[in-house]
């Protein structure tokens, strides 16, 4: 490996030829300053600085790679770069300081470094193995068994039942998971992470077709303390799911139940009369809900205090009657309403002069203009609107 990460890759710092002459002279800030203040400085730099910093000298390698300054890693922009003895290095570098990694896209990562990783690294708090395909049910085994501390946890695109059930035996902490396009996520795999993981604040399971109301029952009987749920494209869950959820967790700020399909007024009925401190609310593609449920939303205590976004692009359903029950929300912000054919200029003309300050985004269909009669050049249609 070649450039400032290249450093990363040995235990050792050796000079070469080509090293700049004054890098190699005493210098006057190393004399003058106690180690405790250089690292202090050394603390505010990127991990590129830090790389480079560590080239220009003995004095400066040692402080450039002590453990203190890698806190918080993140290597996306190296992605390409980063291969498993990388990550094994920091690991060893950092030890027990390293509470923040991100190997986001990493896609040489794999369950061996991992595991000297979670080894090594006892105390992270947050990690993100976002598309690190290469990772398997051994590297969630290493962090259940080494990793008690782990708070936030990023497995995108790479989780299955079985790193779930090893999550939820050891990782008591964990108040952050994402497993967003974990296709070969189930019922049973959710279910027992829930169980596990009573500290739960923030899921993302978008994208994950198969799980059903089960899951969102086992959410609302062990997760009291949920605040986001992120459930779009599971097509599967019902009104019988988010009741259970909606009378469990009165602490949810944030639901996104685009594409939910099942999903009825039912379910906003429910939170409307659960779940007070709602703010954001999407329910977009969710082609059953009507006014009716947007106005039992809107008459409650999240309506009328604390909703700040709505969304109800591709809601058939939805008329002008919702906005007139929307204008009680006087905390709205934002509305999406993008085909939704029953919806006029007239009534979001009305809506925006209630709430001033709201953006209201809606698309009405180009007018056809009709032909010319006398054979002009051609017209041109009206484009989207975007209020």
């Amino acid at each position: 490996m070649y450039g400032p990460l290249a450093t990363l890759n040995t235990h050792t710092h050796t000079h070469t030829h080509k090293t700049i002459h004054w890098y190699c002279l005493p210098s006057p800030i190393n004399k003058k300053l106690p180690k405790e203040l250089l690292l202090r400085i050394f603390s505010y730099l990127d991990v590129v600085t830090l790389c480079r910093c560590a080239q220009v000298s003995k004095a400066w390698n040692v402080l450039a790679l002590d453990g203190s300054n890698w806190q918080k890693i993140d290597l996306f922009n190296f992605q390409t770069d980063i291969e498993g003895r990388v990550v094994e290095n920091i690991s060893k570098r950092c030890g027990g300081f390293l509470r923040q990694l991100s190997l986001r896209g990493c896609l040489s990562v794999g369950d061996a470094s991992m595991k000297t990783f979670a080894q090594n690294c006892r105390n992270i708090e947050v990690l993100n193995l976002n598309g690190c395909t290469k990772i398997t049910d051994s590297t969630c085994l290493s962090l259940s068994k080494f990793c008690s501390k782990l708070k936030h946890l990023d497995l995108t695109s790479c989780l299955d039942d079985g790193a779930l059930k090893h999550l939820q035996k050891h990782c008591p902490e964990l108040t952050t998971i994402n497993m967003q396009s974990c296709t070969q996520i189930t019922d049973e795999g959710l279910v027992s992470l829930c169980r596990g993981c009573h500290k739960l604040q923030i899921l993302c399971v978008s994208g994950c077709s198969n799980i059903t109301d089960a899951s969102l029952t086992a959410l609302g009987l062990n997760c009291p303390r949920l605040k986001i749920l992120e459930a779009a494209r599971c097509s599967h869950v019902t009104d019988a799911g988010f009741t259970v959820l909606a009378r469990n967790c009165h602490e949810l700020e944030k639901m996104d139940l685009e594409e939910c399909i099942l999903v009825t007024d039912n379910t906003l009925v429910q939170l409307s009369i659960h779940c007070p401190r709602l703010q954001a609310l999407s329910l977009s593609h969710c082609e059953l809900i009507t006014d009716d449920g947007i106005r039992a939303l809107s008459s409650s205590t999240c309506g009328q205090e604390r909703l700040t976004v709505v969304e109800l692009d591709n809601c058939p359903l939805i008329t002008d009657v919702t906005l007139e029950h929307l204008k009680s929300c006087h905390r709205l912000e934002r509305i999406e309403l993008y085909d939704c054919q029953q919806v006029t200029r007239a009534g979001i003309k009305r809506i925006r002069a209630h709430l001033p300050e709201i953006k209201v985004h809606a698309y009405f269909a180009p007018v056809t203009p009709p032909p010319s009669v006398h054979g002009g050049g051609q017209r041109l249609c009206r484009c989207c609107i975007i209020l």
